[in-house]
């Protein structure tokens, strides 16, 4: 699966960075490939390219504030998790949106 995602949270320093690699070495375990921006106090980091959007079966926002560029996914498969919550289980949430899209799928 290719999975892009944003993290922000509404200090934007430490639940942004924890998120965003919990996020992406929990895909990266499970087989997916992954491409994560983070929106913080220093602005956007490792921004997400349309071609990135455009290829991605699915969009994470793992979110605790409101981002900026949402536009982007419009059309796109969208699912939001706090930051707190992806952080205590990454592996299990990665889990819970591969059966989401098997689901759909099928």
């Amino acid at each position: 699966m290719k999975i892009v995602g944003v993290a922000a949270c509404t200090a934007g320093i430490a639940h942004t960075y924890i998120a965003r690699e919990k996020l992406v070495k929990s895909a990266e375990v499970r087989g997916h490939t992954i491409h994560c921006e983070t929106q913080g106090t220093i602005g956007v980091e490792n921004e997400l390219t349309a071609k990135d959007i455009a290829e991605a079966d699915v969009v994470i926002l793992a979110i605790d504030i409101a981002i900026n560029g949402m536009d982007r996914f419009k059309g796109k498969k969208v699912i939001k998790i706090d930051t707190s919550s992806l952080i205590k289980n990454p592996i299990g949430f990665i889990q819970k949106v591969e059966r989401l899209l098997e689901k759909e799928k099928n």
